[in-house]
């Protein structure tokens, strides 16, 4: 193949029509026939007019993109051509050869051209080719036949162009698609100079930004591009995309691209989440930002106080009020009980799979009895909120915000929440403001579980499950730190219920490596937490003697503490008896001590102290005893395991042969410690009072 000559590039003018819509270009399950005309429904009323049909699992759009469609594939892809036209809006079918093209092969170029020319006769008059997340190591064919990769893709494109006859919009997607991509940079990237100077200037280069996912894009980056491209590029949007995370969903508004970028830009076109309904948002915030004009045509924007990492704000656009706008609109569907396919025609079965007309019961309940269940609506807060904790891939939403910074807070400043210091009063204000929270999102996820549109529903089910069980989680430590419940067994538990932690093995890869966490969205707190074990002096009694009290009053059941009968152990944390010499830790983090672990090598004389009569041959057995405390923010049970396991060592050497502990049966937290461990076992010695739990194990 001849190599292509030179092509003056046309920059953009704004005579032709700005492209501005939706990509279908993820990774995972396409989209339904039904979903996307729907979307074209959407975009016609918002105002859009591009849909480009790009979707990476579609396997005769990439991996078998040299097999034409079959009658039943066909009839399909006419319908979905009609469907754009009849709601004006652009089909362009984008194919994607790069994976295996031969591109110095004319069968390889006439295969393509006969693929497209399939497509056109579906009616079809826009088309794009896809270079994109390919190798970049050309076959010895082609090495051949082209001075460069760039050479190949811009002599194929130019014939596929030409063949089919020039068409008004045709895109090219260069393997270097965004900056980070290019080498050195995007100025001097031979790269895109080679595709700026040869691609013929009718065809369009689609352009991500700084990055695969840019978290802005700037007036100046697109310049600098342009310059390189000899034409506008055409954004084409992953802010929204979820296709590389599925635990992530993004609900927030169009963001971080001025205004001022329309007039430089060919289009812009979002790839958003791989789930349809939720991209409600997505591109209703991208039509509103579409319409925005620099001549201050919408220049009512909302005021609102920005975050202080927020740019100057536009003025012809604000990102939070086409949130409302979006979510009002959303709220209308949600509540919207017609629904394509929610329930069968009675025709075609004789049963419903979902029943969606909510009559009233004609059930009355009695006297005493519960009343019946009413479903709350959604409301537009609800929206809001489930916004903020999806907000987008940068940054979370105010809310979220707010959440991780309170938590972070009352988790370093839990000295303050059970001693009486000028600090509880906040710390308890502060504690039911987050609690607050945590039921809000309780009751955001319950409106939605009642909503009508079940179709929505499914769509974001798994997330807003994921996030409910989190926020539960937290909101049950922040009351453990207040006092106001029993410290869970999860928090010292290196066996929890699998809905006790995220996991999967994506998440234990990650977990070992070194910088996991460098790129949490909230950064305050640290990593992960850094714990020192050291010797016990006797300037740490009276740390030792708080922390003794804070777990007694978290402990404490129905029956005071008083009239219990005490532990043995109870006068080591106390101060009242000294440890063993070499025989007592504690156990410190950034914030200060955190914990203890103190042992008496002969407990006979503490136990004859408070009258515990447990016979001799306890003692023989287990002549040592221990104690260990370990505050609720300390959720890693490796400290506490070092912390025994040095006692163990300690009075193993003193030649003891046995320590034992006793713990009431209402602390399950340790209990179910010593239990994890595996060598401390139920030991029953005469003389323990009913409530009182010993455990053993042998030196």
């Amino acid at each position: 193949m001849s190599k292509p000559g030179s092509a003056k590039g046309r920059p953009h003018t704004g005579t032709r029509r700005f492209i501005s819509g939706v990509v279908e270009g993820f990774y995972g399950r396409p989209w339904t026939m039904e979903q996307r005309t729907e979307l074209f429904k959407r975009e016609q009323k918002w105002g859009l007019n591009t849909y480009l049909y790009a979707p990476k699992d579609d396997y005769k759009h990439r991996m078998y993109w040299r097999d034409l469609y079959s009658a039943e594939e066909a009839e399909q892809l006419i319908a979905l051509i009609s469907a754009a036209k009849q709601h004006d809006v652009e089909f362009v079918y984008a194919i994607s050869p790069g994976l295996d093209i031969t591109f110095s092969n004319p069968k390889e170029v006439a295969a393509l051209k006969r693929k497209l020319g399939q497509v056109r006769q579906f009616g079809c008059r826009s088309f794009s080719l896809l270079f994109d997340d390919i190798e970049t190591e050309m076959c010895a064919a082609d090495k051949q036949a082209f001075s460069s990769f760039a050479h190949a893709q811009v002599a194929i494109t130019n014939a596929v162009y030409q063949h089919l006859g020039d068409p008004e919009t045709f895109l090219f997607c260069p393997t270097d698609y965004c900056a980070a991509f290019c080498t050195p940079n995007v100025s001097q990237s031979l790269y895109l100079h080679t595709v700026g100077e040869k691609l013929l200037p009718g065809i369009d280069i689609l352009w991500t930004g700084p990055k695969v996912v840019s978290h802005k894009i700037s007036v100046e980056s697109i310049e600098e591009v342009s310059s390189v491209l000899r034409r506008a590029p055409v954004i084409w949007d992953n802010i929204h995309a979820n296709d590389y995370d599925p635990q992530r969903l993004f609900l927030g508004p169009f963001k971080d691209r001025p205004t001022e970028l329309i007039s430089k830009l060919g289009g812009v076109l979002t790839n958003p989440n791989c789930e349809f309904h939720p991209n409600f948002v997505a591109i209703h915030t991208l039509a509103t930002w579409c319409k925005a004009t620099t001549d201050g045509g919408q220049r009512d924007v909302e005021m609102v106080s920005p975050s202080p990492d927020d740019e100057e704000q536009d003025p012809c656009y604000s990102p939070q009020k086409a949130l409302t706008l979006a979510l009002t609109d959303w709220l209308q569907e949600f509540m919207s009980t017609d629904q394509p396919g929610a329930r069968f025609k009675k025709e075609s079965s004789e049963e419903e799979p979902m029943q969606t007309d909510m009559g009233e019961s004609s059930y009355v309940p009695g006297a005493g009895e519960n009343p019946l269940y009413t479903a709350e609506p959604l409301t537009l807060d609800d929206l809001k909120l489930l916004s903020d904790l999806f907000y987008l891939p940068y940054e979370y939403g105010p809310t979220a915000r707010t959440m991780l910074q309170e938590l972070d807070w009352l988790k370093n400043h839990s000295w303050a929440a059970t001693a009486e210091t000028d600090k509880t009063a906040e710390w308890r204000s502060r504690a039911q403001q987050f609690d607050d929270m945590c039921k809000a999102v309780v009751q955001m996820f319950n409106r939605l579980s009642n909503a009508p549109n079940r179709r929505i529903l499914y769509d974001l089910y798994n997330y807003i499950c994921d996030i409910k069980s989190g926020v539960g989680l937290a909101r049950a430590y922040v009351k453990t730190l207040g006092g106001q419940a029993q410290p869970s067994a999860q928090l010292l538990n290196d066996d929890p219920e699998p809905w006790g932690f995220r996991g999967g093995l994506s998440g234990e890869l990650q977990r070992m490596l070194p910088c996991h966490g460098n790129r949490d969205l909230f950064r305050h707190p640290p990593m992960t937490a850094v714990y020192s074990i050291r010797l016990y002096c006797p300037e740490d009694k009276l740390e030792v003697q708080r922390i003794f009290k804070e777990m007694q009053s978290a402990g404490e059941g129905k029956v005071p503490l008083m009239m219990q009968p005490p532990l043995i152990c109870d006068g080591l944390s106390a101060g009242e008896i000294s440890p063993s010499p070499q025989c007592a830790l504690v156990l410190e983090d950034e914030i200060g001590m955190c914990g203890y672990a103190l042992a008496l090598i002969d407990a006979k004389p503490a136990a004859a102290k408070i009258q515990r009569a447990l016979g001799d041959s306890v003692f023989k057995d287990f002549p040592s005893l221990v104690t260990i405390q370990v505050l609720p923010r300390v959720t890693d049970p490796s400290p506490a395991k070092r912390m025994i396991g040095r006692l163990l060592s300690s009075i193993r050497s003193s030649g003891s042969r046995g320590m034992f502990c006793e713990l009431r049966q209402s602390d399950r937290r340790m209990l179910d410690f010593y239990t994890k461990l595996g060598f401390f076992k139920p030991i029953q010695p005469a003389g323990l009072p009913p409530d009182i739990i010993a455990m053993g194990t042998s030196l």
